[in-house]
């Protein structure tokens, strides 16, 4: 197919096709074949130019010296898989598993690409590429949607009865930007047709306090990130998107390995995009990775941001940073204007799992019984029963400097045998092997109004949990 694409915009091709090429019509390339068998997608589930919360991006690395762009065009819309001229009619739409929680409310530029392969999968090729041909009008750096729209263009091409042209299919399977548009793709497909069942959060969310407005939880998997609104009544998904990780993966260990780290994080401050380069897009938001369990592991490397992508690139492949997470900068934006320093929390994981509200609360019984001993232990001036709940290797870091005063010392003379009332508990799970639990919350002590914040590093060791770092946050 000739060339669709060129200098991230729409051209208006001549679409002078050899007849092997046409390859029956559609190609894996753009994925529309995969809508064929229960992909199309809940419609009354995505509002096509909807314009709030969830998908579309691509993205590159903010550590990222060289990030690999996508081609700035593509000829001969084919792919590793074909099908014939007469398959253009889909089996109908599977319906979402009534335990699913449903397709949030789509942002523009993917709620249109799904709806436009929603229309194929129904066999409604026509007007699949009137929203095509309005969708890469709208959005000329979308690589993937210009790619599909050229696609849904040959298909208007009348079949021939010649052979394929073996050679040009061959050379198209070994595109690898066409491989990563196919990626692409069945990513998105994935996410959107797997929902997270209904009244669930992920795993390590056992607990948040509402001064965390919200929560992001990432996906490499699925090439999605996750975004909860947080209120008294819990944790709520209100929209999801597509994202980039590190072209080597995930499980970062050193730097400069091109990979994701895996853990739980929070965002440390937003880098205001005047400050940056082009590269970067919309904004950033660093993370603090090497975070202290990444510390006591060995962890190196740093710079490691959510970000936006170069204005003449809307999306990249799935694996395609130098170890960030990357959005498209619509999406970006959204992000930008809900979280908070020092109080979103951000996990990382290979997959993420899914659990309900009971089951959270249960996880954190053990955690709870952990630090309300610790709390008692503490108030009664009990400096041995105190110590049991430290490692030998425990640190802090505050502002102030505690140099050459252990940690139980100071807890105890800081108390003073008072009571404490712990607020604003936050409980994250982290399990990798070791099993750990990052605990957030501020303390008041009798007669006082106000008091420290504190974060808390606990280990598992054996049935009892165990302090190995703490930040006194204020």
């Amino acid at each position: 197919m000739a060339d669709i694409v060129r200098h991230g915009r729409l051209q208006n091709p001549p679409f002078r096709l050899r007849s092997g090429q046409l390859l029956a019509a559609l190609t894996t390339a753009s994925a529309l074949m995969l809508v064929a068998p229960g992909a199309a997608l809940a419609s009354n589930n995505i509002k096509t130019g909807s314009s709030a919360k969830a998908k579309a991006a691509m993205g590159s690395h903010a550590g990222s010296r060289s990030a690999k762009a996508q081609p700035k065009s593509r000829k001969g819309a084919v792919a590793a898989e074909t099908r014939t001229a007469g398959a253009t009619t889909a089996r109908p739409a599977r319906k979402p598993a009534s335990n699913a929680a449903p397709i949030q409310e789509a942002g523009n530029a993917e709620a249109r690409l799904i709806a436009v392969y929603e229309m194929f999968g129904r066999g409604q090729a026509r007007p699949a590429l009137a929203k095509a041909r309005d969708l890469v009008r709208d959005y000329p750096n979308f690589q993937l949607a210009q790619l599909v729209y050229g696609d849904l263009l040959a298909a208007q091409v009348p079949p021939s009865n010649a052979l394929p042209d073996t050679a040009s299919i061959a050379k198209m399977r070994g595109n690898p930007a066409m491989a990563e548009l196919h990626e692409e793709s069945k990513r998105r497909l994935q996410a959107l047709r797997e929902r997270p069942p209904a009244n669930t959060v992920p795993s390590q969310f056992l607990a948040l306090s509402t001064r965390s407005r919200y929560a992001i939880a990432v996906d490499a998997s699925r090439s999605r990130l996750y975004l909860f609104e947080n209120s008294d009544k819990g944790l709520k998904l209100t929209a999801d998107y597509y994202i980039s990780v590190g072209k080597s993966g995930t499980d970062k260990a050193t730097e400069g390995d091109a990979r994701t780290p895996l853990g739980v994080y929070y965002i440390t401050s937003s880098l205001d995009p005047k400050s940056l380069k082009d590269f970067y897009g919309a904004g950033a938001l660093p993370i603090n990775y090497p975070n202290p369990y990444d510390l006591r592991r060995g962890k190196t490397g740093g710079g490691i941001w959510l970000h936006g992508t170069p204005p003449q690139q809307f999306a990249r492949a799935p694996l395609a940073s130098d170890g960030c997470v990357v959005m498209a900068n619509p999406d970006l934006k959204q992000l930008l204007r809900k979280v908070q320093i020092g109080a979103t929390p951000v996990v990382t994981a290979r997959s993420l799992q899914w659990i309900s509200q009971p089951q959270a609360e249960k996880e954190s019984q053990s955690i709870t019984g952990a630090i309300n001993g610790w709390k008692d232990a503490r108030a009664n001036g009990n400096e041995a029963q105190l110590k049991k709940f430290y490692l030998p290797d425990f640190q802090r870091s505050s502002k102030k400097s505690t140099e050459g005063i252990s940690a139980v010392d100071d807890e105890v003379k800081y108390a003073q045998g008072k009571r404490v009332q712990l607020k604003d508990m936050s409980y994250l799970h982290w399990r990798d092997g070791d099993d750990t639990m990052i605990v957030t919350f501020g303390e008041v002590f009798e007669g006082e109004k106000s008091g420290r914040s504190r974060r808390q590093y606990w280990l598992r060791q054996g049935t009892d949990w165990k302090l190995f770092h703490e930040e006194i946050l204020g």
